[in-house]
């Protein structure tokens, strides 16, 4: 169903919501400065990180959520309008290159299709309808994970994405930034980081656009440890696609195990170019093939493959 709220019932809405509020000390902020005003945007900014550690509990129990559901083989599903929406679409496209997933294990959906990242699809963000089909195509399973975002926590298409993977036995996180949002009420894991009113009034797309990139970075990147795609804080798990990447991939290589440069190479030709793989090689002293095995049977965990080998 398409939202038909009155628009008096919706200025309503929107004037009882923080994101919304206006701030009469800033009335005056198209007379000031620049460097007045980069000062004041730096001050609103630097008190995004503090309202995302109020919510680092239930951040950590979706997460431990998601993670378990992905290790089954379940995907991650990001759905939301504008801004909200290209910041889903941004982390989902991050993921294969830095964590060598799939591109179809992270998704992100934007009200309104792929035209919507660049320009703006009026009224998709309306429709809960909208939704229910972007997902539809998706084959949704309960070892899948749909987080809806928006800033409002109001936005029927992040709504209508929860509710219908809920529906479906998904897992289901709803991120919002305004407190007592319908999103966060109508999904499994509600996280609401309340930033308060934007320095511009009602324009989201700043302290609340950045809480929404901080968390999902968390959702993903820490989702991703869980998984075994990292081995302590390297990225083990990297592609070696291009000429940065393939320096990046001996880099990693030589900070896991100190080895020299020429035995690094030889290893990482055996493995195929494989990090992971490259690493254990050298570390347990194992062939290309045992190293694989040893990966394949420990799930990708690499700590796990290098206790097995001993």
């Amino acid at each position: 169903m398409t939202s038909t709220s009155h628009p008096r019932d919706l200025r309503t809405e929107l004037e009882s919501l923080t994101t919304e509020a206006f701030r009469p000390e800033l009335a005056d902020i198209d007379r000031l400065p620049t460097l007045d005003i980069a000062r004041l945007m730096n001050g609103e900014d630097a008190t995004v990180a503090g309202a995302v550690a109020e919510r680092l509990p239930q951040i950590a129990a979706a997460i431990d959520a998601v993670a378990e559901r992905m290790a089954r083989g379940g995907r991650l599903v990001y759905a939301g309008a504008g801004t909200a929406g290209r910041l889903g679409i941004l982390d989902a496209s991050e993921c294969p290159p830095t964590f060598n997933t799939d591109p179809s294990r992270v998704v992100g959906l934007i009200a309104g299709g792929p035209d919507a990242v660049v320009t703006s699809v009026e009224g998709a963000e309306d429709s809960r309808d909208l939704a229910r089909a972007d997902l539809e195509t998706l084959d949704l399973t309960p070892d899948d994970t749909v987080v809806g975002i928006s800033a409002s926590g109001r936005t029927p298409y992040a709504i209508g994405a929860v509710e219908h993977a809920r529906a479906r036995g998904c897992l289901t996180i709803g991120l919002a930034c305004n407190p007592g949002s319908p999103l966060a009420a109508a999904a499994g894991h509600g996280i609401e980081i309340v930033v308060g009113p934007e320095l511009l009034t009602g324009s989201t797309r700043l302290k609340s656009g950045t809480a929404q990139k901080l968390v999902l970075n968390m959702l993903s990147t820490i989702t991703m440890i869980r998984l075994g795609k990292t081995y302590g804080n390297l990225m083990v798990d990297v592609r070696a696609s291009n000429d940065k990447l393939r320096a990046r991939s001996h880099r990693i290589v030589a900070l896991a195990t100190g080895a020299a440069d020429e035995d690094i190479e030889r290893a990482l030709t055996a493995t195929d170019g494989e990090v992971k793989h490259a690493i254990l090689t050298l570390l347990a002293d194992v062939d290309g093939p045992t190293a694989a095995r040893l990966l394949e049977e420990s799930g990708g965990h690499l700590r796990a493959a290098l206790a097995a080998a001993g």
